[in-house]
């Protein structure tokens, strides 16, 4: 299953996140001209990447960023900027062009740092945008809990699209980073759960400020959870028929 839009319209143009995913695709693309060997490959992300051991001893510590623009392949690159292309505008609206962008890169750091405490000796390293694109999603969660958000479910030949409330959507998939986090070894390497559940953690609670100038519970008693103006709403082939003014 795969969220693809959202139903919630932003007043601005998202340049922030639009640069975001320009900036990974681009430095995805540079990256391949590293990639000759297995053996270089790993050299690449040992250098870039944020590797726990290294970090716990204080080197490295540059990698807390330039980690959170590699990817290491193309549907870890896509799925990632999916993410963001759905979820990040919200964001970037309600914080401003230079907020928003803070905001990405402390929820990357803070996902970083989740990941180097969930196994502080592990020469594995960890690179992705899932981290800060996590704190997106917590942010967005606590801002728009009722937002409806089109899920794509794929079984075998069946694709149907199913408009889902966001506090299912992003509850369900904060659930499974804990269950896999709790479930899984993190210093053997594969998805860094904890960073996902750290860089939601740390999105959301950054985002409580926001939240409370707002109004707080009030402002979710006035909206009832969903976006306080007029959703986008989408014909058949996927074209917005409403756009905020």
């Amino acid at each position: 299953m795969f969220p693809i839009r959202d139903h919630n319209p932003s007043a601005r143009t998202p340049f922030v996140t639009y640069a975001l995913i320009a900036v990974n695709v681009a430095v995805f693309l540079a990256s391949q001209s590293a990639m000759t060997s297995p053996a270089a490959e790993f050299r690449f992300f040992v250098t870039w990447g944020l590797v726990p051991q290294q970090f716990s001893a204080g080197h490295n510590w540059v990698a807390l960023l330039t980690s959170m623009f590699l990817h290491g392949g193309f549907m870890h690159l896509a799925g990632n900027m999916l993410f963001l292309w759905v979820f990040g505008d919200n964001l970037e609206d309600t914080l401003g062009h230079l907020g928003y962008l803070g905001y990405y890169l402390a929820c990357g750091a803070a996902a970083g740092l989740a990941q180097v405490w969930s196994a502080p000796l592990s020469p594995v390293p960890m690179v992705g945008a899932s981290g800060a694109i996590a704190g997106i999603l917590g942010g967005y969660l606590l801002l728009f809990p009722r937002a409806r958000v089109d899920v794509l479910f794929i079984l075998v030949i069946i694709f149907r699209i199913f408009p889902i409330p966001a506090w299912i959507v992003l509850g369900v998939w904060f659930a499974l980073q804990l269950f896999s986090g709790v479930s899984a070894n993190p210093a053997a390497g594969g998805v860094a759960y904890w960073a996902h559940a750290g860089g939601f953690v740390a999105g959301a609670a950054m985002m409580i400020p926001a939240w409370l100038l707002r109004g707080g519970p009030r402002f979710w008693t006035a909206t009832h959870g969903v976006p306080p103006h007029p959703e986008t709403s989408y014909a058949r082939s996927g074209i917005p028929l409403v756009r905020r003014r």
